[in-house]
């Protein structure tokens, strides 16, 4: 008589349950742009506490809260923090991903400009649909999917193409770790997906936390030393935004969209934020904005509406 497999023995197929991921439904896909919304105000919200406390040092204390909410969450929801053999691993590889994905991003931004961060980091949707054609069943790419998605991203670069006007020989090395870091970002959001098929999320969104902290609360004391460190209304501000409701809040809602969703339809809604984001640092820190606004607005609409429609795949 064979012996039954035991519930912590790895399986080939233990992570993908038999779940159909579903493209976007209007509640869905309106909680998506929410989220995106959201996000937009992040680098705002940095750049405001950059003014009183390190890059590294704002990037744990974030991290911190986000872990706070996650585990309020985990507790409110009655969860179990059990972590079982099969689960090590790969929560291990998601925590890796997160800490080198966010290492190449800050790097790369000391070496270029603010233009070129956006349009190379909001590339991260593009990749992610690529991951997920070859990853994530029902998923692959279509005519109208792909021209959507390059319309969308088109209208981002329309926003910052003044952002190229000026650039140094430094530049192509920190446009060259962004967009490792947004390739890399691209395949996280599938991973995290797919992961999510299997593990519960408040587990996913600790691994992240936990590999993130630890390793930002290195490299700020080798790097950052005794550097000033204020607290300020504004500091507690930009580290509510930041940690609360975008690594902890933000974070729970996107990985819940995305262990329901299909995730290439979730992450092209993204390519929103860096309208959104013109508009807050318009509201907010007084920078003025132009006509490429409207013009990039109006592409990321029509490039959106495109990508959520149905059609053949590519082969």
């Amino acid at each position: 008589m064979k012996s039954s497999p035991s519930e912590d023995a790895p399986k080939a197929s233990v992570y993908i349950k038999k779940i159909e991921r579903q493209p976007l439904s209007m509640k869905a896909g309106t909680f998506a742009l929410l989220l995106a919304i959201l996000w937009a105000g992040n680098p705002v919200a940095n750049k405001a506490g950059l003014d009183d406390a390190g890059p590294l040092r704002l990037g744990y204390l974030r991290f911190i809260l986000g872990a706070i909410v996650v585990l309020i969450y985990a507790i409110a929801t009655k969860q179990s923090f059990r972590i079982k053999r099969r689960e090590w691993v790969p929560l291990g590889l998601l925590g890796v991903l997160f800490t080198v994905q966010l290492a190449f991003m800050n790097v790369g931004q000391d070496y270029t400009s603010a233009g070129h961060a956006v349009v190379v980091t909001t590339t991260f949707p593009l990749w992610t649909g690529v991951f997920a054609h070859f990853f994530v069943p029902g998923d692959r790419m279509s005519r109208s999917r792909t021209f959507g998605t390059l319309v969308a991203y088109l209208g981002v670069v329309a926003v910052f193409y003044k952002g190229f006007s000026d650039s140094s020989s430094d530049f192509l090395i920190g446009d060259l770790l962004l967009l490792g870091s947004a390739v890399l970002l691209g395949g996280r959001q599938v991973l995290l997906s797919q992961l999510g098929q299997g593990i519960d999320q408040h587990k996913l969104l600790m691994a992240q936390s936990v590999f993130g902290i630890v390793t930002f609360v290195i490299a700020s004391l080798m790097f950052e030393g005794d550097e000033a460190f204020t607290v300020t209304t504004r500091l507690v501000v930009a580290l509510l935004y930041t940690g609360v409701l975008i690594a902890g809040l933000g974070f729970i809602g996107q990985t819940w969209l995305l262990k329901r969703y299909l995730p290439s339809r979730v992450t092209v809604l993204s390519l929103s934020q860096p309208i959104f984001g013109v508009l807050f640092s318009w509201w907010i820190l007084g920078e003025s904005i132009g006509g490429e606004l409207y013009v990039g607005a109006v592409l990321v609409v029509i490039g959106s509406a495109l990508a959520q429609r149905r059609g053949k795949p590519m082969v």
